[in-house]
């Protein structure tokens, strides 16, 4: 499962599949907001706490703070965030594309519908995380798609 994410400010997506991301990180909850990261032969200690805004992280005495984004979920106060650059719109889930509700081309508001996901007979629009312009659409109506399979491309 890929899961887009915001480190101070920097987006970033990490792939959660098979307990490690894009990087060759393992991550491990050894108990409630403590993970052990083995990364390039070097384990470190991450503690997490609960923030307004998200999760703040300490490792080696460092702090991040965490933005997880969900794209599902949309809210004024998310798209007001100024989220720059291009940003992906993923599949939260197993599905099949069920209806395009933008072109590749098209300019769109944020919290606009981008296309809508049937998963366990259940109909989900998929919606822009950010104004702008969608660069470009993978999605195809009738196609079924992976939970993190990218759809979209807001720009």
């Amino acid at each position: 499962m890929k899961v887009s994410l915001a480190i101070e400010g920097r987006a970033r997506e990490i792939d959660l599949t098979n307990s490690g991301d894009a990087s060759g990180a393992q991550i491990v909850a050894v108990e409630p907001g403590v993970y052990s990261v083995l990364k390039d032969g070097r384990s470190y200690e991450a503690r997490t706490e609960q923030s307004d805004g998200g999760v703040i992280v300490f490792i080696d005495g460092h702090r991040f703070e965490v933005e997880i984004r969900d794209p599902r979920r949309w809210s004024r106060q998310t798209s007001r965030q100024g989220v720059e650059g291009r940003l992906n719109v993923a599949a939260p889930m197993p599905g099949k594309i069920v209806r395009l509700l933008v072109a590749a081309g098209d300019t769109v508001e944020a919290g606009q519908g981008l296309l809508v996901v049937e998963a366990m007979k259940m109909q989900n629009e998929m919606k822009a995380p950010k104004a702008g312009r969608v660069v470009s659409l993978a999605a195809r109506e009738g196609a079924t798609v992976a939970a993190g399979d990218v759809l979209a491309v807001i720009e």
